[in-house]
């Protein structure tokens, strides 16, 4: 059987960004050209930002990421794809993986083996991507440098695993109702958290007892970013991470998404920003509150199994929300890392 235009467009994608990280700065022109539309969008996490055009994307994304981690490789978990609103996308979750040699972004190097946790989103038009949404997890990637800047995580900091299931790699048809039935339970499960009225009622118990608890796996996984950490279970999840981020942004707005979808037994979902919200509780972060309005860059990814939501990754671009509340991440490192200097 002959297969679709998306799936042939996924397998190929697949291969070509797998090769651009291995590109050589000599060959990074034909590698970017291969992947990339000449006017592409790339948005990123901070201090990467907003990039226009292909020849800016070479410049600012990737001549100093190779030139930093000359050995780079990507490694990829989940790679999954699908249509929303008439447009075609792929996403990724994985690490890049590389010896770091050359200071990257003003983080110092280390000479050591660093893994650079990434969740992706591509648009794709004419089998090119025309727009990317990267987050990688500047916060960890300091932290693999040597120094942390935040008060301690209250889930476990850790490199994100693969699947349960160990079959993130979607390069083949998947059944229609099932990838439907994938995106209706997270969103199913987004309307819970959206329905409930923290000033109301936020407090433990009622979280745990919410209507969350239905659409949950009893040993769901959720794996947030650098300095929330990973949790394991509702009660971990309400714990570590769920009732300090609600108590700090209360009724916070959610949508604005860009990507829904479903493939197989998976599901991703996505904004820019995903959330805007007020900072009136403390602290998230070990921080007090700022009363600032902040808008949040979220993606999520999440497996379905066993007729519930086992797994949750959970790219987020905390760097850059710390900013919008008056903490440099990046100027705390540089001020350790000087020593005095």
């Amino acid at each position: 059987m002959r297969e679709s235009t998306n799936l042939s467009t996924k397998k190929r994608l697949y291969r070509s960004l797998y090769r651009l990280a291995a590109a050589t700065q000599e060959g990074l022109p034909d590698r970017l050209a291969e992947v990339y539309h000449p006017g592409a969008e790339w948005r990123g996490s901070h201090p990467l930002n907003e990039v226009q055009g292909v020849d800016s994307i070479a410049e600012k994304v990737w001549q100093p990421l190779l030139a930093s981690f000359p050995d780079l490789e990507r490694r990829d978990t989940i790679f999954v794809g699908g249509t929303f609103e008439d447009r075609t996308y792929v996403a990724a979750v994985g690490h890049y993986c590389g010896t770091f040699r050359k200071d990257w972004l003003t983080i110092p190097s280390t000479g050591r083996p660093i893994y650079l946790r990434y969740g992706e989103v591509h648009q794709v038009e004419d089998g090119r991507i025309a727009q990317s949404t990267v987050l990688i997890d500047m916060l960890d990637a300091i932290r693999q440098a040597g120094f942390w800047p935040l008060a301690p995580s209250l889930g476990t900091e850790q490199q994100w695993p693969c699947p349960i299931t160990a079959d993130g790699i979607v390069l083949t048809e998947q059944q229609p109702a099932i990838s439907h039935a994938s995106i209706a339970q997270t969103l199913a499960m987004h309307k819970t958290l959206k329905d409930y009225n923290d000033l109301e009622h936020l407090d433990r118990q009622g979280l745990l007892d919410m209507p969350q608890k239905r659409h949950w796996h009893s040993k769901m996984m959720w794996y947030g970013p650098g300095g929330i950490g990973t949790t394991r279970g509702l009660q971990g999840f309400v714990d570590y991470h769920q009732l300090p981020f609600r108590i700090a942004f209360p009724n916070r707005q959610g949508g604005n998404h860009y990507i829904r979808i479903g493939d197989g037994p998976y599901s991703v979902t996505g904004g820019w920003p995903s959330v805007r919200a007020k900072h009136t509780g403390g602290n998230f972060l070990g921080t007090a509150p700022t009363g600032r309005d902040v808008t949040m860059r979220v993606m999520d990814f999440y497996l379905h199994h066993e007729g519930l939501i086992r797994e949750n990754w959970v790219p987020i671009d905390i760097v850059d929300l710390l900013l919008q509340m008056d903490i440099d991440v990046f100027g705390r490192m540089r001020s350790f890392f000087r020593r005095g200097a």
